[in-house]
């Protein structure tokens, strides 16, 4: 079997950035699995999802809003189970380019800190799109997931 390298996104002409944390009340195997391998609990119309959740396998899903279905597109970059997920996110709010999303599970005495890192946007209303929609879908993603653990 051949070793095939990790083609890594080139961010280097979009610089724009965002960061989020929230602490949530899942485990960090629970929220690992949700990142790898249920997009469906949480997010992606349950009927749109194709993930293998490893390292350099793609994955789509669509969500949807007001009836309107939105596609998103990846692939996995690092996995460290329990610990980081690093994907690539393309979508129409990205512009179609490839940006990188880094999400680390740090514990904590009172649950599991998630750290959140979207990187690669071309301009700053891409970002700011962003930084105002992940509170709410991490907020989905920890009322979703207490209902399951």
């Amino acid at each position: 079997m051949v070793d095939q390298s990790i083609r890594l996104p080139d961010l280097s002409a979009r610089p724009h950035e965002l960061a989020v944390e929230r602490v949530m009340s899942a485990s960090a195997g629970l929220l690992f699995a949700a990142w790898t391998r249920g997009f469906d609990l949480w997010l992606a119309e349950p009927d749109s999802l194709l993930l293998a959740g490893a390292v350099n396998t793609p994955f789509f899903f669509e969500t949807e809003n007001g009836g309107v279905r939105h596609p998103h597109y990846g692939r996995f970059l690092r996995l460290e189970n329990e610990r980081l997920v690093e994907l690539t996110w393309v979508s129409a709010d990205t512009r179609g380019a490839e940006t990188v999303v880094s999400v680390q599970f740090v514990r904590q005495p009172r649950g599991i800190r998630l750290r959140l890192r979207h990187s690669g946007f071309a301009d700053p209303a891409a970002r700011d799109a962003h930084r105002d929609a992940w509170p709410a879908v991490l907020e989905q993603l920890d009322k979703r997931l207490s209902v399951v653990g």
